[in-house]
């Protein structure tokens, strides 16, 4: 009589490694008791292969990333190999603009110039994060691909410097660092935001380490083959027939691999592509659930967007909305300017005073700006992340549903530029979209279909926040 048991080994991700099965044989005799373990390994790739792609890969590939990690990496790697051969194209340049190969050439002339690189690189870092630092994460993917349109500028600028004298030289090989210190800060922070994205284990460190190997071996084998080619290149035709084939490859791929990521983030293009998307359902009387998915808005975004933007269904531009303003560019679009003591009056009516009894209830405030065909979002303080969808809901309702049926909607886009018709089209609007949101469970509805709505991802500049108090008293 015998027993049976079975054990299996899984990896992290719950692929099966190997099953040990454990036999008990049981007998009257002492001497033919016993008890062995069988093992089976599944069939797979060979020990030295999955060693191998375990050094490049993250532990449980493919099922602890994204789905669209592995079309990035491919275009990325692609891209990588093409800039790495194009590098050295261009650093052959600098170096002939450098003197290299030149008597009359100066060390210390050589190096003053790398001074005022390396100032410039550094001063562009400093004031390229101050000023956009804080939409590089909504708007990854933008400035995923800027970052080497910025790298692609600057190798052309190393290139052209050797035909110029000494001072355009000088401001050429100057403005080339500042392309490569605007690359730095765009393709880090860009990446950091890609690979939270693509991480699902919270597998971010390793999946970063490994990404480095990745380049490693990129840069590797884009230096070899980078040798040959450049020992093989001399004439000028030639370098830029080269220079140009390999920066079209790079900036190619590139693009193939930013426009292969789907973001569940709503920053402000993906909000209005879904929320449009609802409300041509609602006017087409189709089910108000049938939202569209990451993949599906990945497929209709833009890579470059004009900023804030609010577009109908068909893409066509119907306003503009700014997310985090302060207080003081509203009180410049009611009022025509503060006074000479810095103070505003209003010209109609109490129309901050009628704002915040409008939006009492809500996480912001927001007003619109005829003149700039623009709405003005201002959030209060200790809002949710949702807060700002709520707002970006309700300026393309005001602007889509006005637009697309402005006779038969109560909130129809005032005509009358007057304070006190824009703040009754602000009110009626917001309780309609309110109304409709609801109803619609939308979302929910966004959650299930694969959003992420706890991450806020439309505020593209250090906003403020807005805390209202109000203290009652006498006036003599």
């Amino acid at each position: 009589m015998s027993e049976l048991e079975e054990i299996k080994e899984i990896n992290q991700s719950g692929k099966l490694i190997a099953t040990y099965i454990q036999s008990h044989t049981h007998s009257n005799s002492p001497d033919q008791k016993g008890c062995r373990i069988d093992i089976h390994i599944p069939k797979g790739p060979s020990t030295w292969v999955s060693s191998l792609t375990g050094a490049f890969l993250p532990v449980g590939y493919p099922d602890s990333v994204t789905e669209d990690y592995t079309a990035y990496q491919f275009y990325d790697s692609v891209q990588a190999f093409a800039s790495t051969i194009a590098g050295l194209l261009a650093s052959r340049a600098v170096l002939q603009g450098l003197g290299v190969g030149d008597s009359t050439a100066s060390a210390t002339g050589a190096v003053l110039l790398n001074i005022l690189q390396e100032s410039a690189g550094r001063i562009a870092t400093i004031l390229f994060a101050h000023r956009l630092g804080s939409a590089l994460e909504p708007e990854c993917k933008k400035y995923r691909l800027m970052a080497d349109i910025f790298n692609d500028a600057a190798m052309i600028l190393d290139c052209i410097s050797p035909a110029f004298p000494k001072v355009p030289r000088v401001f050429l090989l100057s403005a080339s660092s500042v392309c490569k210190s605007l690359c730095g800060v765009a393709a880090g922070s860009s990446k950091a935001s890609l690979s939270a994205h693509f991480a699902k284990q919270g597998n971010l460190a390793e999946l970063n380490a490994k990404d480095a190997s990745q380049e490693t071996l990129i840069s590797l084998l884009g230096m070899l083959v980078g040798t040959f080619v450049v020992s093989r290149i001399s004439s000028q035709t030639a370098t830029w027939i080269a220079l140009i084939t390999l920066l079209s490859i790079h900036l190619g791929t590139n693009y193939l691999a930013v426009r292969s990521v789907t973001m569940r983030t709503l920053n402000r293009q993906r909000a209005n592509l879904v929320i449009s998307n609802f409300i041509s359902n609602l006017n087409n009387e189709k089910p108000r659930f049938d939202l569209p998915t990451p993949k599906d808005i990945s497929r209709q975004e833009r890579i470059f967007e004009r900023d804030g933007a609010i577009r109908d269904i068909q893409g066509v531009i119907l306003g503009y909305c700014k997310v985090g303003v302060s207080l003081r560019e509203i009180l410049s679009s009611i009022s025509s300017g503060p006074t000479i003591s810095g103070s505003y009056k209003e010209e109609t009516g109490p129309i901050i005073s009628s704002l915040l009894k409008i939006y009492k209830n809500q996480g912001y405030i927001m007003w619109y700006s005829h003149r700039q065909n623009t709405f003005l979002v201002i959030l209060k303080e200790n809002t949710a992340p949702s807060v700002q969808l709520d707002a970006w809901f309700h300026a393309v309702w005001a602007l889509s549903v006005s637009s697309s049926s402005p006779s038969s909607s109560a909130v129809s886009k005032p005509t009358n530029t007057s304070n006190q018709h824009i703040l009754k089209w602000m009110e009626e609007s917001l309780k309609e979209s309110s109304t409709c949101k609801q109803k619609a469970n939308l979302y929910t509805e966004l959650r299930n279909r694969g959003w992420d709505l706890d991450t806020s991802a439309m505020e593209v500049r250090a906003g403020s926040r807005l805390v209202v108090s109000v203290e009652r008293g006498m006036m003599e």
